[in-house]
């Protein structure tokens, strides 16, 4: 009965209701202390003498105070005889706490609470020993009467001068935990000041001369001007005492002698006598940038989230009951919690057909009046049969558990990815380097753009911009735009785009044939550097064996996103999908990486040469078993219960995992941590592509010229709108036949130049003009 009651007590905690209502109440009172607070300083004659008896007095007694009676004895105590000023942090706790009660976000709580409290009784002590006992308003000072007996004891133990140090101590050490710019402002300090000690230490003195500077060049390297007859230039290797040296004399031109000695991890780069360089960083660019922290993710949880022996002991009685009503016996039964289904695992007696407990899953179903019953039968490597049934109370498996998990912190990944958790409530963390392309496909609002949100993140949280780069592609437009303010980060695309996510098809065919040609240049790259991959390039970039002058570069990875791929298909069909096979059949060595989501599972969408280059994919609900045959090769997405519920196939094995959860307020958080960084002058920028028809424009002749060309242009001009879509749907056309009609109508001048996703703007106004131009264009031929 007490258990019962504990429940519904942490459950009225829980309502919706109340947490709006008592977060709406914290804000106003934090509001309300403020308003007392400023009042006491206005007020504190009478607010010093208001004791607690008499707050509820009558209406005869009135006091000064803007917050009444109470707020005046509040006041009066706060800041008279507790923290004096410093009192005002206080009220913030509640103001904090009463926004994320109502669902609005700001600073983390915890953290919140803690800065505060220790801030408000540090300040208290720090103001009483600066100011001492002042007297007036402030009664013992400005930290107040608790600030003035703590600041006195520690003086008659420490002294004035031990107290100082001892509070220098504990405020540097409260804004080293509370803030972690400090430490890096910290860090740039003593590293700034010790560049300056390096500089001064590495000036040499050449006996009877002027001192001789000695200056970083670039790259790091070090380089000694040679005005003086003899220089000798030594060099350790950075980061140990002294290191075995390698000697070697140079004569230059004039005639001046020079002796190099080179570490063991320097090494010299295209015979320059005076460039000792350690291994190339490609982050320099970009030193001081920060990965986003954890602190930016929620801690979602389910708040009814739990399996109780009663369901499980209930569940178990019904199974073991169907299957025995078909004279089905079983020897063990076995149940494993996960965040959404529970797997049960029997057993059978010996001499049962499996065939038999397969055939009985919808029966299971109806007895245990639940959805999304699934038969594994068997397991993998373990000789029992698998029943999976959902939970009551799903549990939400939030996206700041995944990435705080050991698994994905000490992953040697190179692209991991984070997806969610199995049955077993164990991290599901996967390398997309070894997929090595990725295809989603699911039902309508089963989880296929969270799921995509949730692969992005574990990316931006192990990558630098120097070493990521994303192309993304949005046809529905909405889904991707919170990515736009990275662009100068992690974002690439073409050099005329002025959108970097991309959303016009015409643009996505344009941007898949750059990234084949890219695909080209860094292929040739590899064989001019004599690797397999672009692992062992980069590592031989960095170590400086490849000399950027005969054209090597460091390579990030690019990772191409696809929100919606059915709907490229249907509109370009063949041009999208040549390029797009190609790219999965040879990319995956030189680091380009397909993530292709859609919704419309169907043949003609995901097609035998997708299906050939993409041996992961990952299935949400769908409506019937063909569309899981179709994305899987097997059934079984029928039976998910959605809401990030999936199906993972790995070619070897069929995985159930819970997708993370990831909102928009923490994509948003994140993406604005980054944009708030020092980034690159632009996004990256892929190769430049000349479509085939563009190439040949202002040579195009009139003879060849579509037949649907002047009814086209009199639909343009009528409409205007020089749109290929408007040209495809009115003549019930291809996208291929309608665009070569645009560019068409671009050359003989009717519509403008392309704006990318803009309409191009149509040049004649109206239809007895377009009428002039086609008759003087048929007299000039």
């Amino acid at each position: 009965m007490a258990k019962k009651k504990r429940v519904r007590y942490f459950t009225f905690l829980s309502d919706e209701r109340f947490k709006l209502t008592f977060g709406i109440f914290l804000i106003l009172f934090s509001l309300y202390l403020y308003l007392t607070f400023i009042s006491y300083f206005f007020t504190w004659k009478t607010d010093q003498s208001f004791e607690w008896s008499r707050v509820f007095s009558g209406p005869e007694l009135m006091v000064d105070n803007w917050g009444g009676k109470f707020g005046a004895f509040i006041a009066n105590k706060f800041i008279h005889h507790w923290f004096g000023l410093a009192s005002f942090l206080l009220p913030f706790i509640l103001f904090i706490g009463g926004l994320r009660l109502i669902n609005i976000k700001t600073f983390p709580v915890g953290k919140t609470i803690r800065n505060c409290l220790l801030g408000t009784i540090l300040l208290s002590v720090a103001l009483s020993y600066l100011f001492g006992d002042t007297g007036g308003f402030l009664g013992s000072g400005p930290g107040g009467s608790h600030g003035y007996f703590l600041s006195a004891w520690i003086s008659s133990v420490l002294g004035k001068t031990g107290t100082a140090f001892l509070l220098a101590v504990l405020v540097l050490a409260f804004l080293l935990f509370s803030f972690n710019s400090a430490l890096d402002w910290l860090s740039g300090l003593f590293k700034s000041r010790k560049k300056t000690g390096d500089e001064d230490k590495e000036s040499l003195t050449i006996p009877g001369e002027n001192d001789t500077g000695i200056s970083p060049g670039e790259d790091g390297a070090e380089t000694v001007p040679v005005e003086d007859e003899s220089i000798k230039f030594e060099t350790k290797d950075a980061g140990t005492e002294s290191s075995t040296m390698t000697s070697a004399e140079y004569q230059n031109a004039n005639g001046i002698e020079m002796t190099v000695e080179k570490g063991a991890k320097g090494e010299q780069v295209d015979g320059d006598p005076e460039a000792i360089l350690d291994n190339y960083d490609p982050t320099l660019d970009l030193s001081n940038y920060k990965l986003p922290s954890l602190d930016l993710l929620e801690q979602h949880s389910s708040a009814n989230f739990e399996v109780s022996e009663e369901e499980l002991i209930s569940n178990k009685n019904r199974i073991v009951e169907t299957l025995g009503n078909y004279k089905i016996q079983i020897d063990k039964i076995k149940a494993t919690i996960g965040p959404t289904v529970t797997l049960y695992e029997i057993i059978p007696a010996p001499g049962v057909r499996i065939s038999k407990i397969k055939n009985l899953q919808d029966d299971i179903a109806l007895s245990l009046s639940a959805l999304g019953i699934r038969i594994i039968a068997p397991i993998p490597g373990r000789g029992t049969i698998g029943i999976e049934v959902p939970n009551r109370q799903p549990e939400i498996v939030s996206m700041h558990s995944i990435l705080s998990s050991k698994i994905f912190q000490e992953s040697k990944y190179e692209l991991p990815i984070g997806l969610g958790k199995t049955i077993s409530n164990e991290t599901y963390v996967i390398e997309l380097t070894k997929m090595p392309h990725l295809l989603m496909a699911g039902a309508t609002g089963q989880g296929k753009s969270v799921g995509l949100n949730a692969i992005i993140a574990s990316l931006l949280y192990r990558k630098h911009p120097a070493q990521l780069k994303f192309v993304m592609i949005d046809p529905k437009k909405v889904e991707l735009t919170l990515y736009n303010q990275i662009e100068k980060h992690f974002l690439a695309k073409l050099p005329d785009m002025e959108e970097p996510i991309i959303t016009d098809t015409r643009d996505v065919i344009r941007t898949l044939n750059s990234l084949s040609i890219e695909m080209d240049s860094r292929y040739n790259l590899l064989k001019k550097g004599k690797v397999r991959n672009i692992r062992e390039y980069n590592e031989k970039f960095v170590a400086r064996k490849l000399n950027p002058k005969e054209g090597h570069r460091y390579l990030p990875y690019i990772v191409i996103i696809v929100d919606e791929f059915a709907d490229l298909i249907m509109t370009a069909g063949r041009e999208i999908e040549t390029p797009l096979a190609r790219l999965a059949q040879l990319a995956r060595a030189i680091g380009i990486h397909l993530v292709i989501a859609t919704q419309r599972p169907s043949t003609n969408i995901i097609t035998g040469s997708i299906k050939a280059n993409f041996p992961v994919r990952i299935a949400y609900k769908v409506a019937s078993m063909i569309d899981s045959r179709t994305i899987l090769d097997s059934p079984g997405a029928n039976h998910l219960v959605g809401r990030g519920d999936m199906l993972i196939s790995t070619g070897s094995e069929m995985i159930r995992l819970q997708c993370a959860f990831i909102d928009t307020p923490e994509i948003d958080r994140i993406t604005s941590h980054i944009a708030s960084q020092q980034s690159y002058p632009s996004a990256h920028l892929l190769p430049e592509y000349i479509e085939e028809g563009a190439a040949g424009l202002n040579d195009f002749n009139s003879s060849e010229q579509d037949e649907l060309f002047e009814q086209a242009a009199r639909l343009i001009v009528e409409y205007q709108q020089g749109s290929t879509s408007l040209i495809q749907r009115k003549f019930s056309i291809g996208y291929n036949r309608a665009g070569r009609i645009i560019d068409q109508l671009e050359s003989a001048g009717i519509v403008g130049p392309y704006e990318g996703s803009k309409a191009r703007q149509v040049m004649i106004k109206d239809l007895l003009g377009l009428e002039q131009f086609l008759e003087g264009n048929v007299q000039d031929t």
